[in-house]
């Protein structure tokens, strides 16, 4: 009979790398806290209709990427495949955002159906952020910082670029929508087929073609900027003056539009080489109609979301995981004679009762020689041996396994300040 193997493009995370992940998101964790940013949790499916709603119905995720089945009641639902519309809905199911201001955070898959590559799965992992209830451009500048600080953190300030675009209001964006199409229309038999589907659909994305044509074409094409009213020009201006202020480089793209169609004002991606082909790691930006566009008060919204294989995947390239993140065990004990496992037992929980060491006890018997090797392979920094003339004495043998040093006999009232003095080494 053949094994049954995994969905191509989601893929299981061994141990062996479930450290990393750990320890990267960790790091997110920290800077998120000290920022005063609470966590929310969401289910993984939802109505279809929230993602047809909120991303937009012509946009490739809905018409091509999206999970979407019937269950048994016959309603449309959708595997998650972004989680701002999410975290929208439950937050205004919830009445978190009636007269309050909120800064949320929340980790986990999403799912696309899109070709796997190098860093991009079908059902990849995402850290989002969400702020709810703040008008000026000081919290968009705020969640950049923020961002930066991780980079900083995580040693890969170096190594990423921040680009930023402003897409102006909903009614500016629509006469430069006008205005670009009559533009582009001209050159129609010139630009490329995904260009010329696009422009009777989401015109926006052509900006962003990788078509060299396109791109010529786009040079004398309207820009948004001369379509900004004093607002939206302000609101930039003074986002890009904080982003000064702090000593953050960035590069103001017109071409930046991201995906999705929600958004509105500030865009953002932080890019890299570092992958190969240039690559987003975060992205986001401010979103004020969306709330209203999905059934709630009108509230504005900025937010982003990075993703966890990719900036995974950099920390390991760039050699920037510290060593110490694969260290899972301090201790491993030894039981080899009559009577010394059930020590070995009371001795291990007393330990985990006192200390915070990561200890692994000998399990499913062997000879000492056996279980040495086991020690050694667990990647422990020390053993502790319990045999039958220690059982006697009431002390155990302390072995160094990754460093020299000789062993010693130590009595038990003494064994957790001598482990704590070796594994503070």
């Amino acid at each position: 009979m053949a094994k049954i193997q995994a969905i191509r493009g989601m893929n299981d995370l061994l141990p062996d790398k479930s450290a990393v992940w750990q320890y990267f998101e960790n790091q997110v964790k920290q800077v998120l806290f000290s920022y005063g940013y609470q966590e929310i949790r969401m289910p993984i499916v939802e109505q279809t209709e929230l993602f047809k709603r909120s991303i937009g119905e012509v946009t490739d995720i809905v018409e091509k990427e999206m999970y979407t089945f019937e269950d048994r009641n016959g309603d449309s639902l959708t595997l998650r495949p972004e989680g701002t519309a999410c975290c929208i809905r439950a937050a205004e199911q919830h009445g978190l955002l009636y007269n309050q201001t909120q800064r949320l955070w929340y980790t986990g898959p999403m799912f696309r159906h899109e070709r796997p590559q190098k860093g991009r799965y079908r059902q990849f992992h995402q850290i989002g952020v969400e702020c709810f209830g703040f008008k000026g451009p000081d919290i968009d500048a705020e969640l950049i910082l923020m961002t930066a600080r991780l980079w900083k953190n995580l040693g890969l300030f170096e190594h990423v670029v921040l680009e930023i675009n402003s897409l102006g209001l909903p009614d500016e964006r629509k006469e430069f929508k006008t205005a670009l199409v009559s533009y582009l229309e001209q050159y129609i038999d010139e630009l490329d087929e995904d260009s010329r589907r696009r422009l009777s659909t989401n015109p926006l994305r052509i900006l962003d073609s990788k078509n060299a044509r396109t791109q010529e074409i786009l040079l004398e094409a309207p820009t948004l900027p001369d379509f900004y009213g004093d607002e939206s020009k302000n609101d930039f201006i003074e986002l890009l003056a904080f982003l000064d202020q702090a000593e953050i480089n960035y590069k103001v793209n017109p071409g930046l539009v991201r995906g999705l169609d929600y958004y509105s004002k500030t865009v953002f991606e932080w890019v890299t080489d570092t992958l190969g082909a240039q690559g987003t790691v975060c992205a986001g930006g401010r979103y004020d109609g969306l709330v209203a566009q999905l059934g709630g008060k009108g509230t504005p919204g900025v937010g982003f979301a990075m993703g966890v294989e990719r900036l995974v995947l950099m920390l390991e390239e760039l050699n920037l995981v510290p060593e110490s993140v694969n260290d899972t065990v301090d201790i491993f004990i030894v039981a080899a004679g009559q009577g010394t496992v059930s020590k070995a037992f009371e001795l291990a929980e007393s330990l985990r009762n006192e200390t915070e060491f990561r200890i692994v006890q000998n399990a499913g018997g062997g000879s000492f020689k056996s279980q040495m090797k086991k020690a050694d392979k667990s990647g422990a920094k020390i053993g502790i041996i319990i045999g039958e003339q220690e059982l006697e004495q009431n002390s155990v043998v302390l072995k160094p396994l990754k460093s020299e040093g000789q062993q010693e006999t130590v009595a038990y009232e003494d064994l957790t300040i001598k482990l704590t003095n070796f594994l503070k080494r």
